[in-house]
């Protein structure tokens, strides 16, 4: 899973974007890595994507786990996958690629919103 997660590391973020041809957006990624790898179908909004699964604590977390911001003002408005080592692997926004970034920054821990276990 981790593999086709950073697979898609260089790929232009897209509104709307579910797949390496169109580009992403942060839950087309996640949506596109858990299909590729597991064959799980989950829905094409962050939102809806923190309801899945089993919550987790931060300091549990394990590589292949959803980590949910507030970035636009609004509870799990923006999803990423976890890597290990405090980093995610995301689709951060309009002009950027998917790309890595470390949770510890104070951007990212302030607008953290907590995680999900989709697979075990």
């Amino acid at each position: 899973m981790l593999f086709a997660a950073l697979a898609a590391a260089g790929f232009d973020y897209k509104r709307g974007g579910k797949s390496m041809a169109s580009g992403f957006d942060c839950s087309g990624l996640v949506a596109h890595v858990f299909r590729e790898a597991y064959g799980v179908k989950l829905p094409h909004n962050a939102a809806a994507q923190s309801a899945q699964g089993s919550p987790v604590e931060r300091a549990a977390l394990e590589p292949g786990d959803l980590v949910f911001f507030n970035t636009e003002r609004r509870p799990y408005s923006h999803v990423g996958i976890y890597l290990g080592d405090e980093r995610f692997i995301h689709a951060p926004k309009p002009g950027a690629v998917v790309r890595t970034e470390n949770m510890k920054l104070a951007y990212w821990s302030k607008r953290y919103d907590g995680a999900r276990r989709i697979v075990d």
